[in-house]
């Protein structure tokens, strides 16, 4: 009798994409437009993107949250969030000699960007809830300090009025890393909206809407927005499609500043344009998933992600971190390993900056002075979790992590 062949297991990918026809549709129309590069949709997508908050806002406005929709919205749409957190501090005027407060808890790039400029960042400890500590963050101000950047962890909303608060006693402005954090409210208010400088959004391929890469900055403010727009492009003073559509507009253009090339192309715009009309039906399927999730796991060894703290907040669910308990029969390397055998793809989010060699040397960080990052570190990991994936691959995440963990 022939030995049976081995069967490989369903495959269940970390971050399975979304796109469907409309979105392939979209771009090939862009494509055979003859508009590759920043051109009318990239326009007509950060007009949908402002109205899309306002919209937002709209409906879930409770307990004075239209108080603070600001009169005016703008986004501008760049090639990547890191580009946008970039031209957001540059537009506020960080530049050397400067601190900027960021949390250890985060993605290297929003505290890359500050050196970009030439300036510091001041990495400091978070809460339980992985995002920027309050307190560790005033500790560390110094009359130096000139912002501060709060993350909105796999889409938890941040503290939004403390760090406002904290902003407006030390006299500091507010640049909020969003690349997580869309489309997600705080306190009933679009997170985008408020009294923040400017909100920095990602459409990376893994986020809860993508244009493959990409990114939105918005900001209340017409000038810190003006700036952006000149200097995502070479600091050319005039808007480059507006040379090439509008009749008339001649072929002059002045350079006004020594500018970067961080603009978005049209394909890609016209991708997140679908998408945009998808954001709100792809966030549900993510807390869906989500609340299948802690349902499933609520009797293994492990802590379950943080929810929202307060009245009228909503995450946006970009990711399921996943806490292994000291009770655990596995510690994170030999589970995540043991996923992969079974065809699960997992990641963890993040290394502390405070870990990493360059940010470890260059400011002399000690892991001491970061004991909440340092105590949930070994212990996070990453689940599946994307619009994209399908019931049947959420219910293998889900067997294969109770097997491994020894649920009942």
């Amino acid at each position: 009798m022939s030995e049976s062949p081995d069967v490989t297991p369903p495959v269940v990918p970390f971050a399975a994409p979304d796109v469907g026809e409309a979105e392939i549709d979209a771009v090939v129309e862009a494509l055979r437009s003859g508009w590759l590069t920043t051109g009318p949709r990239a326009a007509a997508f950060e007009t949908e993107f402002a109205e899309f908050l306002r919209t937002q806002a709209g409906a879930h406005a409770a307990g004075g949250a239209e108080a603070v929709v600001p009169d005016e919205v703008h986004a501008v749409a760049l090639n990547s969030a890191t580009a946008g957190l970039h031209l957001a501090l540059e537009a506020i005027g960080v530049g050397p000699g400067d601190e900027v407060l960021v949390p250890t808890w985060t993605f290297t790039s929003t505290a890359e960007v500050v050196r970009y400029l030439g300036a510091d960042p001041v990495i400091v400890d978070v809460t339980d809830d992985l995002l920027l500590d309050l307190d560790a963050a005033r500790a560390a101000l110094t009359p130096r300090t000139r912002a501060v950047m709060p993350v909105h962890l796999a889409g938890l909303p941040v503290d939004r009025a403390g760090v406002a608060a904290l902003a407006a006693d030390a006299g500091i402005s507010v640049v909020e890393d969003a690349a997580h954090g869309f489309p997600a409210l705080s306190s009933g208010i679009p997170i985008g909206l408020g009294a923040s400088e400017a909100v920095v959004f990602s459409f990376y391929a893994t986020k809860t809407m993508t244009t493959g890469e990409g990114g939105m900055v918005v900001t209340h403010d017409a000038d810190l927005a003006r700036r952006i727009r000149t200097m995502r492009l070479h600091g050319i003073s005039r808007d480059v499609f507006d040379r090439y559509s509008t009749p008339g507009a001649g072929w002059a253009y002045e350079i006004v500043a020594p500018g970067y090339k961080y603009n978005l192309t049209d394909p890609a715009a016209a991708m997140g344009r679908v998408q945009l009309r998808r954001a709100v039906a792809m966030r549900d399927r993510r807390r869906a998933i989500a609340d299948r999730y802690d349902e499933a796991f609520a009797d293994l060894p492990v802590e379950l992600p943080p929810r929202e703290h307060r009245e009228d907040d909503l995450h946006a669910w970009h990711l399921y971190v996943l806490r292994l308990g000291e009770d655990a029969p596995l510690d994170r390397e030999a589970f995540v390993a043991r996923l992969g055998e079974e065809g699960i793809g997992a990641s963890v989010h993040f290394i502390p900056l405070h870990r990493h060699p360059y940010w470890r040397k260059t400011y002399g960080l000690d892991a001491a002075a970061y004991p909440v990052a340092e105590r949930h570190f070994p212990h996070v990991v990453s689940l599946p979790l994307s619009s994209g994936l399908t019931d049947a691959q959420v219910e293998r995440v889900v067997d294969v992590v109770r097997r491994t963990l020894g649920g009942r």
